[in-house]
């Protein structure tokens, strides 16, 4: 049998690996081009172009498949595999082999189609996902199913660790069912489109934790109401956000909970937070209750520099957020509470 494979990062290339070690190599592989990564903008290859080289696998880098129609066409592949290509693919490509194109999409179709699976499960607090095999169409994650393996998502669980579990699963799907489908034992089943939920691609102000957001992610309170409710409580646990006796605080410690582990590392969940310069600076038991506010507590200092602060790893305990470890700007990541004391020893 021969393939090629699409695909560009961590995602694709742990199911290439997989597929490698089991004796299944492709005769090609077609993932983006190299772009520039970090500050300094040094020009590195994809993941899976990295693997590919390894194992003397022939790399097409094109930015328009329709660059490559031809020698597509001229390897007389038997079937093209696509895992997180991340590009639109015409159905002139799809049709190309004898055998058409099938997907690895990270969700239980038709649920999560698009470009976010895995993050939308965890943001909205699933408890379990799985992965598909598709027939590829001309419409984004539509195509008849062909197999499926369902996953577990615990609260342990962020977007790195269920890339991999996914990952894992669909290379196990494929390596399982690769000879079924070939040999016409594998019926494909059509979605029931009527139930399809699209992602969306996340952007640096989805990762934003600020007040009127933590207010409005909730329907159970009023904003203004909520606002002058927790403008009367002046006092909040040193990292916790949320309250065990307040369902609409603990829907809200929830949601920020979920967002830090399905929008880390990218495009990440942050805050900012004011801290006075001058004057004396508040106890530990009052930072967060100005974290997302606007302006700092009369009373607490007149002049305050905004930083930004990332917030990287939480964990919800008694329905309250607890803040485990984060960036502020400008400097390494550090745990809550050494970020809390470098506040109290500023």
């Amino acid at each position: 049998m021969k393939y090629i494979f699409f695909g560009t990062p961590r995602f694709a290339a742990i199911i290439l690996e997989k597929l490698i070690k089991a004796g299944l190599a492709p005769v090609a592989l077609v993932c983006n081009p190299d772009e520039p990564v970090g500050r300094k903008k040094i020009l590195t290859a994809p993941p899976t172009k990295i693997i590919a080289q390894a194992n003397n696998i022939p790399v097409f880098q094109p930015k328009k498949l329709s660059e490559i129609k031809n020698e597509l066409k001229n390897i007389n592949a038997d079937i093209f595999i696509v895992a997180a290509y991340n590009k639109i693919i015409s159905e002139e490509i799809i049709n190309i082999p004898e055998f058409k194109t099938i997907g690895v999409h990270p969700s239980l179709l038709p649920k999560y189609r698009g470009p976010s699976p895995i993050q939308t499960a965890i943001l909205n607090g699933d408890k379990e996902t799985g992965v598909d095999l598709f027939l590829i169409d001309k419409e984004i994650d539509h195509g008849p199913v062909l197999a499926s393996s369902e996953c577990e998502i615990s609260e342990k669980d962020n977007y790195e660790t269920m890339e991999v579990k996914l990952a894992e699963l669909g290379a196990k799907l494929l390596i399982e069912n690769f000879s079924k489908y070939l040999s016409g034992k594998l019926k494909a089943k059509e979605q029931d489109h009527s139930q399809a939920t699209l992602t969306k691609k996340f952007s640096t102000e989805d990762g934003r934790v600020n007040l009127p957001d933590y207010l409005l992610c909730h329907s159970a309170l009023d904003a203004e109401s909520s606002l002058n409710s927790l403008n009367s409580r002046r006092s909040l646990p040193s990292s916790h956000i949320g309250g065990e006796n307040d369902n609409a605080e603990e829907n809200s410690a929830k949601l920020i909970f979920n967002k830090i582990r399905a929008l880390n590392p990218d495009p990440g969940v942050f805050t900012f937070i004011k801290i006075p310069t001058r004057s004396r600076v508040p106890t530990t038991s009052r930072i967060l209750d100005f974290i997302g506010r606007s302006s700092i507590p009369e009373g607490i200092g007149t002049k305050t520099g905004e930083k930004r602060l990332k917030l990287l790893e939480a964990e919800i305990r008694d329905g309250k957020l607890e803040l485990l470890k984060v960036q502020p700007e400008g400097k390494k990541p550090m745990s809550y509470k050494d970020f809390l004391n470098g506040l109290k020893n500023n």
